[in-house]
């Protein structure tokens, strides 16, 4: 009976560390995509990468269940949703891994892209996957000896990430170079050489507002686009979730210059809005580090990268850079009280 009952126990164990891996990788990739500044982003890309590489540690012992179950489940359940989610799971950590030592794209499509959505679709197939399953929580999940495996498989992942860096960093492979959110140095210094991307909701407008909306204070300004380069000035990195980023010099207004005549409310919070509708909602505090964009590099911007004007928003992610800025407008209500990425 004991060499009976410990594979089971064992194959349970294993079980759960999977989906507790995946769960783990999911949120810290969900994470990734609104954090930019530079501790917090290397700890989430951490946590992320460790995570998913810390899959590969439990193959050999998932191998061995899949090979019970196989044998007892034979002709008793489909198992396309299995073999279903050992692809798209070999396929996100293929994709990840590749993004993570080269940055690639293929075909013009980035292969961090296909690693989220192959991502997706490894989450809605655990979904399945575990409610096929039928496992239930149990008390002996949370034992000593669970919990201390658990540990020992967190450090075991998170050593196995320190590897892979260290052999890019001492290696001099493009993956070493990376930024703390896994991006890949991109045009900087060159905005001709700069990707052109926006959010997967969002495109580049036949034609471009000329003239931008201040709202505040109960009116409404209309100020020429052409009046907005006032010399201010901004050593920025643009660092875009599709996986690159560029550090350019950017010219144009500050925000709080602006609005240095208008009566702000406080704690109020500015909502910026693309002349395509695609909009982002910023803390008022914040006013000082925005910059309204005209130029990059010396050179006015071009339509790819937001002419006549965009947002320059330094420590966080691309897609609060709103492109083609047509309104400001300020709000009394708190910057939070948005989706946490864009929906439009």
């Amino acid at each position: 009976m004991p060499s009976v009952a410990l594979p089971r126990r064992a194959g349970r164990r294993t079980n759960l560390g999977l989906l507790a891996l995946l769960v783990v990788a999911g949120l810290s990739g969900l994470l990734a995509f609104g954090v930019g500044t530079p501790l917090p982003s290397r700890v989430v890309a951490a946590v992320h990468g460790a995570a998913g590489l810390g899959l590969l540690l439990l193959v050999p012992w998932k191998t061995v269940v899949v090979r019970r179950s196989r044998a007892r489940t034979a002709g008793r359940r489909d198992p396309a949703v299995a073999w279903a989610l050992v692809g798209l799971t070999a396929l996100t950590l293929a994709t990840g891994v590749l993004h993570t030592v080269a940055g690639t794209t293929v075909a013009g499509v980035g292969v961090l892209q296909v690693h989220v959505a192959a991502g997706v679709g490894t989450g809605l197939l655990v979904v399945l996957h575990a409610v096929g399953s039928r496992q239930r929580p149990r008390r002996r999940d949370a034992s000593r000896r669970a919990l201390l495996q658990a540990g020992g498989l967190a450090v075991g992942s998170l050593a196995l990430w320190g590897a892979v860096e260290g052999g890019q960093r001492l290696t001099g492979a493009p993956g070493g170079a990376r930024r703390g959110t896994g991006s890949h140095e991109r045009g900087s210094g060159d905005p001709a050489a700069m990707p052109v991307t926006q959010w997967f909701t969002d495109a580049v407008p036949e034609d471009a507002a000329r003239t931008l909306d201040l709202v505040a204070g109960g009116r409404t300004t209309r100020l020429r686009v052409a009046d907005l380069d006032r010399g201010d000035t901004v050593t920025a990195v643009l660092d875009c979730t599709g996986g690159w980023f560029a550090e350019q010099e950017w010219r144009g207004v500050r925000l709080d210059r602006l609005l240095a005549d208008v009566d702000l409310p406080d704690g109020g919070s500015v909502d910026v809005v693309s002349v395509t509708g695609f909009r982002r909602r910023l803390p008022l505090s914040d006013a000082g580090a925005l910059l309204l964009a005209t130029h990059c590099a010396g050179r006015p911007l071009s339509a790819g990268h937001g002419a006549p004007v965009r947002l320059v928003a330094s420590g966080r992610r691309g897609y609060w850079w709103v492109k083609w800025v047509a309104r400001v407008e300020v709000v009394d209500g708190p910057w939070w009280l948005q989706p946490p990425v864009p929906l439009q």
